[in-house]
């Protein structure tokens, strides 16, 4: 099987298992006016000519959600949204001096007051792909809208960031090049490593880094294998550079909140590409976990191993649509009985639906075919 970046044609898992185009539309239309527009249940927020979107959970604005929201608006094609977002984030977020000069201040209030100086490589990933993305639908323009410099800007000082002493860090290490969890730390997440996203960068980046980012890819890759539990399939929120949990920080080395992400990583790495039939055999050990052998215990953080603990989860919905999208991927018995699960589920309400339901829009527009990659 070719990935869609090849053959241009994307997966419409939703339509196989036998849900009608008009349901699938209305049930996509649904959930864009809900999360973006209904006053009881959005997180996205005009200000002025700018908008945010809210971390309802901690009352706060982050990268993640902001370079979450500009995937989503150039995929949806609502670029007057996306404009929106970005000039938030250019004005609130950006660092144009000082140790973090080019990389964003990853938490922020929505008075526009920065809680933390420092940045969280997995918004800077999203926001170069999602701004990539816009150069290719629209056409670039001027200042912060001329989007494909800002993205190769910004991923130039990725990686060369630390070449001077007095510019801090990269976000990717050098030597193994793979992202780490914040630039000053030498351990790093699974659920940034987006080897998809580095092979487009290779393409689109500048120049004289467009070998790093192939290298980068085949290191994500490999590093996954690390650290995805053979059995399970599980990855921890922090691991080590050898794919070993991370301990000694909190909760970190268990399979919770963030680690929720890779299946549907895996889902869209080898719906876009195809490049690695292994994608294939761990989401289908993640799938055959939770729909199989988990009984209940999916409701409690877990030992990647999958013993359970005594930590409750918060994010159930986000879990559940990250193991869909993980159907791209899978190939056994649960692909379709994950998907059918899904779209059962709704939008999830409440202070914590940010997280859960961003997970899943993405899940959402993978599962119905609506996750493009949009080329030169």
């Amino acid at each position: 099987m070719a990935g869609a970046v090849n053959t241009g044609k994307y997966t419409n898992l939703f339509a196989e298992v036998g849900y009608s185009a008009d349901e699938i539309e209305k049930r996509l239309t649904q959930i864009v006016n809900e999360i973006f527009f209904d006053e009881k249940e959005k997180f996205y927020y005009t200000d002025g000519d700018m908008a945010y979107f809210m971390d309802t959970g901690n009352n706060d604005v982050r990268t993640e959600g902001m370079s979450y929201a500009m995937m989503m608006f150039v995929q949806l094609g609502m670029k007057e949204e996306f404009d929106r977002i970005w000039r938030w984030t250019m004005k609130y977020m950006y660092h144009y001096k000082g140790e973090n000069r080019g990389y964003f201040a990853w938490s922020v209030a929505p008075n526009g007051e920065k809680n933390y100086q420092g940045p969280a490589p997995d918004g800077e990933e999203y926001f170069a792909m999602a701004l990539f993305f816009a150069s290719h639908r629209w056409g670039d323009g001027e200042g912060i809208f001329n989007y494909s410099e800002c993205a190769r800007n910004l991923l130039y000082d990725c990686v060369h960031k630390g070449e001077n002493p007095d510019d801090g860090d990269p976000m990717w290490n050098p030597q193994n090049k793979l992202i780490k969890f914040v630039p000053n730390m030498k351990i790093t997440d699974p659920s940034y490593h987006l080897p998809h996203f580095y092979e487009l960068f290779a393409l689109w980046a500048k120049e004289e880094d467009r070998a790093f980012w192939a290298e980068a890819a085949n290191a994500s890759r490999a590093f996954l294998k690390s650290a995805l539990h053979p059995v399970t399939g599980l990855a921890p929120e922090y691991a080590n550079y050898d794919g070993t949990p991370h301990v000694g920080i909190r909760h970190h080395h268990l399979f919770y909140s963030d680690s929720y992400r890779v299946a549907a990583n895996l889902g869209l790495s080898y719906e876009w590409f195809a490049k690695d039939e292994w994608e294939c055999e761990a989401a289908d050990r993640i799938q055959k976990f939770f729909f199989e052998t988990a009984k209940g215990e999916e409701n409690f953080a877990l030992e990647i191993d999958g013993t359970p603990t005594d930590l409750p989860i918060l994010h159930p919905v986000g879990l559940l649509a990250t193991n869909a999208a993980a159907s791209l991927a899978a190939k056994g018995k649960y692909k379709e009985f994950a998907v059918k699960k899904f779209w059962e589920t709704p939008l999830r309400t409440g202070d914590r639906r940010y997280y859960d339901n961003c997970l899943y829009l993405f899940a959402f527009l993978m599962l119905s075919g609506n996750y493009k990659v949009f080329m030169m």
